[in-house]
């Protein structure tokens, strides 16, 4: 299994690379990726940079033109199809059908992998996908449990499977978020970022530390209460009198666990989440899922998480704690 690690600067980049991934991947300064953030991502001169490093590293790149194309708009994202080719990197992260096509057509070298945005979650949608476009890869929403990632493997052709290994949850369908979109007049399906910085508002109050979104109180932190970045789905609401996580509790997916049934399953690449995040925690985070995949491949069946790498990844996830999330609903 591949480890496929996040990229949101050339240092971020180096650190992946540095510390043991089998993979890279990053996204250009503009709307065609979905973590289009201030401060983040790369130059042509940069992803250049960063294509040759990785690969004298030993490391694929793959890039990320993994936003919908607007109307009127679609120069701009075939523009980042073109600047992938151009700068060397080895596949394209894509979920619009119409720069599948456009990608397929003018740039047959470069292999395709369907983004999670692309919400493919059946094996007949990923197959007519391959079969349309020569997609060679898809990532897998985290709304799937184990049993589900299972059939579609068992039914796939031709077509390998990533699965997010590390980082943030997300409650939605990916690909069909609605939430920012409402509070925020941006979807980050189309404009790159859920919960934009411009509508972020951070105010100190008598009542405590306060985030919004636009004008919606998102939270309120005590003096000596970690601060997360907002995001709305998981802010704490009052419902029937109680105040309290609604929708999602800050909590960050991990796989280490169950390494050896992804790798008896058939899976692919193990994608950690985070190119928003820093060096110092990509560094971090790639280390230790080098280690817990390193220890899985020598020995599948005597593989049991270190208790110290899972502490190590439990002091970088959001709420200080891991769960499987959908991976381990029985029921489907």
């Amino acid at each position: 299994m591949e480890l496929v690690c996040p990229a949101g600067s050339l240092p971020a980049l180096k650190a992946a690379v540095d510390n043991g991934a089998d993979a890279v991947y990053l996204g250009f300064r503009d709307a065609t990726n979905a973590r289009n953030f201030p401060g983040l991502n790369f130059s042509p001169e940069e992803a250049a940079r960063g294509v040759d490093y990785a690969h004298r590293g030993g490391a694929k790149v793959f890039a990320a033109i993994n936003t919908y194309a607007q109307p009127g708009q679609v120069e701009r994202w075939r523009a980042g199809v073109e600047r992938a080719g151009a700068v060397g990197a080895d596949a394209l992260i894509v979920a619009d059908v119409g720069l599948l096509g456009f990608a397929a057509a003018h740039y047959p070298s470069l292999r395709l992998h369907l983004s999670v945005q692309g919400s493919a979650t059946t094996p007949a949608a990923i197959q007519f996908l391959h079969e349309q476009f020569r997609i060679q890869r898809v990532i897998l929403p985290r709304v799937l449990s184990l049993a589900q990632v299972r059939r579609v493997l068992g039914e796939l052709r031709d077509v390998e499977v990533e699965v997010f290994g590390f980082g943030s949850l997300c409650v939605m369908v990916e690909g069909r978020c609605m939430l920012s979109s409402y509070l925020t007049g941006e979807s980050p399906n189309m404009s790159g970022a859920c919960s934009p910085a411009k509508a972020v508002r951070w105010a100190e109050t008598p009542a405590g530390r306060e985030v919004r979104l636009n004008q919606v109180l998102i939270d309120r932190y005590g003096a000596h209460q970690a601060a997360g970045y907002p995001v709305l789905c998981k802010g704490r609401f009052a419902v029937d009198g109680r105040v309290d996580y609604a929708l999602e509790e800050p909590t960050s997916l991990s796989v280490i666990d169950i390494l050896p049934q992804l790798m008896e399953a058939g899976v692919a690449g193990i994608k950690i989440e985070g190119r928003q995040r820093s060096p110092a925690y990509v560094a971090e985070v790639v280390a230790v899922m080098r280690a817990a995949l390193d220890q899985c491949l020598r020995d599948p069946e005597g593989y049991a998480p270190d208790a110290g790498l899972t502490a190590r990844l439990d002091r970088l996830a959001e709420g200080r704690t891991h769960t499987l999330g959908a991976l381990e609903r029985a029921w489907l």
